[in-house]
């Protein structure tokens, strides 16, 4: 963006010590959205006051938040939100500037390597042998539980590079896969979990689940593939003392898994110098409430 007389004054203003002039001429700059940032850089690059290229940053960020906010908007907007779609936009909190065509690039490699193997005599089961033998050992993805101190393996983007994920990571990227091959994975909500399930294809989703119901045939833990039959669930169940429910049984919308990433990637922000993206992290958690 071309520096106009009343950008450089704005400029100018941000050394000011009044913290009330400061905002008002930080609100004004981000009116300006995204193509503001090219100067703001080069305005850091040519400042010596460190506290000034605090603010800068600061700036830079809160512009950059702006912009995800408006992404996530419009993201919920859709009909039927796309899952992958909504982990690339948690990941740009973090990394605004991210290219997601490696992402893409490389979830469509895995998925065209899969279709290969699949044909119509498969079970559900083989079906899931042949996702996993691609998804763990040709692909090569790790997962390990969530840690909050691990903040990159929220971040969709860091998990493909690294190959290493945490449960909610690793089971948006099956669940994609999934949904890419038609077939019926989906999210459940088994507490302290995150746990996929195979649904029976000619499930009715309008119909209340009930615990006992075998419309789904299995369930799936995305940290490595492993298979769990519906009395390893109630087992799990029996022994953290919750009683099973409806609600556990019923497939996620993606909105509400994103809204799930949301939440846990928010406990990585626990000090009080990240005070504020917890703040922020809430606030575009509430943007996905129903």
């Amino acid at each position: 963006m071309n520096e106009t007389k009343e950008i450089n004054a704005l400029f100018h203003l941000l050394d000011d010590p009044d913290q009330e002039v400061f905002d008002t001429v930080a609100s004004k700059i981000l009116l300006y959205g995204k193509e503001i940032i090219p100067n703001l850089e080069h305005l850091w690059e040519n400042t010596i006051d460190e506290s000034i290229q605090e603010r800068i940053e600061q700036l830079i960020h809160r512009v950059h938040y702006q912009d995800l906010q408006v992404g996530l908007q419009q993201w919920t907007r859709n009909e039927t939100p796309d899952l992958l779609q909504g982990s690339i936009l948690v990941a740009r909190y973090q990394f605004p500037d991210m290219v997601p065509n490696p992402i893409m690039t490389e979830i469509e490699r895995i998925k065209r390597n899969i279709w290969l193997e699949l044909n119509n005599y498969l079970t559900p089961l083989e079906q899931i042998n042949v996702l996993n033998s691609m998804i763990y050992n040709y692909f090569g993805l790790k997962g390990e539980e969530v840690a909050y101190m691990r903040k990159n393996q929220f971040f969709i983007n860091q998990v493909i590079e690294a190959k290493r994920g945490n449960p909610i990571t690793n089971g948006i990227i099956y669940q994609s896969l999934c949904a890419m091959l038609d077939l019926p994975v989906y999210a459940v909500n088994i507490p302290r979990q995150f746990i996929l399930a195979y649904f029976d294809s000619f499930y009715d989703f309008a119909e209340p689940p009930k615990p006992d119901d075998y419309r789904i045939l299995f369930f799936i833990d995305p940290m490595q593939g492993q298979i769990y039959s519906h009395q390893d669930v109630e087992t799990y169940l029996k022994r953290v003392s919750v009683p099973p429910v409806p609600a556990y049984y019923k497939p996620q919308s993606n909105k509400q898994i994103i809204r799930f990433l949301l939440e846990e990637l928010s406990k990585c922000y626990q000090d009080d110098k990240e005070k504020y993206k917890f703040d922020e992290l809430q606030n575009l958690i509430n943007m996905l409430a129903d």
